[in-house]
């Protein structure tokens, strides 16, 4: 039998914890796997660390562990982050959302956004080897020498626009370490 969507997200905290900028990467991923479409500019599908800040600073996330650069961040907040994402997708405002944060409990929260990401949850899997119907297959997408990228064929990441634009991302953080150092 299959696990169940809350299971398959809780196996998210074992990526925690998370700077605010890994933070909102984990979310996007999540969000954008689900397939679920912005209804407006604001619920762009990827959150920045600044973003995450502006949440912590106006009540819509937990405050993290720590401070500055060395702030952390959890599953709460990550399940936090998610359902502001789901709810602003759907079409709510901030001011909406901040209400409806005071009065779920984290057991709600949690059921609430495994459920909006079922379809991404059930199609990860618990481990991330495959389905039911077998292992599953990669797309390896070399980057810069001595780098690859390697994405799951069913993912919604490996149409080819996609991995252009991943393989051009990783190229120019790449190109920006390279001359940090």
């Amino acid at each position: 039998m299959a696990d169940s969507p809350v299971v398959l997200l809780r196996a998210h905290a074992r990526h925690a914890p998370w700077n605010a900028r890994g933070l909102a990467a984990h979310a996007s991923a999540l969000v954008d796997a689900a397939g679920m479409r912005p209804t407006n500019a604001s619920a762009r599908a990827m959150p920045s660390a600044r973003a995450v800040r502006f949440y912590v600073a106006n009540g819509l996330l937990d405050r993290p562990e720590g401070a500055g650069t060395a702030a952390t961040y959890g599953y709460r907040h990550l399940l936090q982050l998610l359902a502001i994402k789901i709810r602003q997708r759907e079409g709510q405002t901030l001011e909406a959302i901040k209400q409806e944060m005071r009065e779920v409990t984290g057991d709600a929260l949690e059921r609430r956004v495994a459920q909006s990401l079922t379809p991404a949850l059930v199609l990860n899997g618990s481990n991330g080897n495959g389905s039911a119907d077998g292992p599953a297959t990669w797309r390896r997408l070399p980057v810069v020498e001595g780098v690859e990228v390697h994405v799951r064929d069913d993912s919604p990441a490996s149409r080819d626009a996609v991995l252009l634009a991943i393989r051009e991302a990783v190229r120019a953080a790449v190109g920006r370490t390279e001359v940090a150092t």
